[in-house]
């Protein structure tokens, strides 16, 4: 095994204690975005970063605040961090932690990660005795700063993680909120999958002349996955998963699903034939999330049945294959999910059935990856009616609710449902159904 003072690039530029510890985790050579970031990162310099998952980033951000906190050699002060880091989802929020602790064990460096779905006292008593670093989600973070649990007015550096899904996920007011809380002179650091306008106006407003960093893989995920589309009726896709999971090739699988009950589902269904399972979304305990992924890793379970919370942040080495029994509804969605399947450059495999109702979403997605994904004609339950579909034969997608006291505004700019002169009506908010499933 190679010495800490034997790493290449950036890495040898480390400290012997974090890079020693880079070096027992075996890794030797920096990724693209490891080589750009660290260096302005160790100078203090603010960072907007966009590279896709599996590219090395937690790293690139990680190693450089384990060097500022150790040269600093300061104990943690009670309830009040040094670090911040902010990410959308329990399980991405879990990984960064896992991180901090790979790359800082050779350090007195002290961390906690702090998310909803499990009893928050052992996060408090954490958080009292004093980290170093908070990895947070931000709906926890919210609660336990109204409760003056958490003093943000001690954190030197901020982190945004996939700053992309926590728009997607409806996190906009909360990060707004925390970083009201955050004290001006700090150091910022956003990253991203993607640099939509909305995300990059939400960067610009956090950085101060920040340093860019975009990496385009030398061969973008997408092109490093095979992927096919089998036409299927919506009654027959049960029947269709089973039949390719009797495939031994298949041997580490995520199942991408829209609806919880579905994926609950579709569990059920493959441990009947046999088939190790496990149902992962946001009705699930915390504890039985991470026994599954835990499952999942140690290759316990050979299927994992996910809605979207677990298409960005799951970091599982070697998963052979994605299924997308369902079709994502947002195409961007789509590449995230397959590319749970390419990690650091690996290479998978992605299936897709494809019914008449969700025909209008494959092709959104083949217009977003400009190709057509190839269709698979022979297998027995192939459907030439959903091949064949039209938008007139796809149902829309999810609907959004309304919030009270909006106005749809339409295209010409004008509220809908409304003459010209009128005033507009407000909308009414409908209480919610206790029967209506959600989506998760």
């Amino acid at each position: 095994m190679k010495k800490a003072n034997d790493l290449n690039g950036v890495f040898g530029s480390l400290l012997p204690e974090i890079g020693s510890a880079v070096s027992e985790a075996g890794y030797h050579t920096p990724s693209p975005i490891q080589e750009q970031a660290i260096p302005p990162l160790l100078e203090g310099r603010d960072m907007i970063g966009c590279a896709q998952t599996g590219t090395g980033k937690t790293a690139a951000f990680t190693l450089p605040i384990l060097q500022y906190l150790v040269k600093k050699n300061k104990r943690p002060v009670p309830k009040r961090p040094e670090v911040l880091v902010l990410a959308p989802t329990r399980e991405l929020a879990a990984q960064i932690g896992e991180s901090v602790e790979k790359y800082g064990r050779n350090t007195k460096i002290s961390h906690t990660v702090i998310f909803g779905g499990v009893g928050q006292n052992p996060q408090v008593k954490a958080i009292r005795r004093g980290v170093n670093i908070l990895v947070a989600t931000p709906g926890r973070l919210i609660d336990l700063v109204n409760q003056n649990c958490i003093d943000l007015g001690g954190v030197e550096i901020f982190v945004l993680d996939e700053a992309d899904r926590m728009l997607d996920m409806g996190f906009i007011h909360d990060i707004k909120k925390v970083i009201a809380k955050l004290p001006k002179k700090r150091q910022s650091l956003f990253f991203s999958a993607t640099m939509e306008p909305t995300v990059k106006q939400l960067a610009e407003s956090l950085v101060a002349n920040p340093v860019q960093v975009a990496i385009e893989p030398e061969k973008p995920a997408v092109d490093r996955i095979i992927q096919k589309v089998m036409f299927v009726g919506k009654k027959n896709k049960d029947e269709l998963i089973m039949q390719l999971m009797a495939s031994k090739k298949l041997d580490r699988v995520i199942v991408f699903v829209q609806m919880k009950h579905v994926a609950n589902k579709v569990a059920r269904k493959l441990e009947g034939v046999g088939i190790a399972a496990a149902a992962i979304h946001g009705n699930k305990s915390q504890g039985a999330r991470t026994q599954a992924l835990a499952d999942f890793k140690a290759g316990k379970v050979r299927a994992l049945v996910a809605t979207d919370i677990a298409a960005r942040g799951i970091d599982v080495k070697e998963i052979s294959h994605v299924i997308n029994y369902d079709m994502p509804v947002e195409p961007e969605t789509y590449v995230h999910r397959i590319g749970r399947t390419a990690r650091a450059g690996a290479e998978g495999d992605a299936i897709s059935f494809c019914c008449a109702e969700e025909r209008d979403y494959l092709r959104a997605i083949e217009k977003l990856i400009r190709i057509e994904i190839p269709v698979d004609l022979k297998h027995s339950l192939h459907s030439e009616s959903a091949m064949n579909a039209t938008g007139a034969d796809a149902k829309p997608g999810p609907k959004v609710r309304q919030q009270r006291g909006k106005v749809t505004v339409g295209n010409d700019g004008r509220p809908k449902n409304t003459k010209k002169g009128q005033r507009p009506s407000r909308i009414k908010s409908r209480r919610p159904n206790p029967r209506r499933r959600s989506h998760g």
